[in-house]
């Protein structure tokens, strides 16, 4: 399952953040090299958008809050599809799923 999610951080000083920073970056990398972090964009300012690749909501839990514990913020989470599930829809007049 595919989730959109946009961080926002607390408004604290950067600089007092650094260390959770860093470590937050070494997390975020090895989930990317495990292929659950399939995109990264920098919010400009503070905060990301990120989109997961994980298989449970409870596993979006776990790692909200390992995210969390790095850079405490706020979340907004999206559930999304790829593109190519409503082009085939569109195109094809079909759900790809129907039995």
């Amino acid at each position: 399952m595919l989730f959109l999610v946009i961080s926002s951080p607390r408004p604290e000083r950067p600089s007092s953040m650094r260390p959770g920073q860093k470590a937050y970056w070494d997390w975020l990398n090895g989930l990317e090299a495990a292929g659950v972090v399939r995109h990264v964009w920098n919010k400009v300012g503070r905060g990301a958008i990120v989109v997961l690749d994980v298989d449970s909501h409870e596993k979006l839990h776990v790692l909200l809050n390992q995210w969390a514990e790095h850079v405490p913020a706020s979340f907004e989470v999206y559930a999304v599809t790829p593109k190519s599930f409503q082009e085939t829809i569109a195109r094809q007049g079909t759900n790809p799923l129907e039995l």
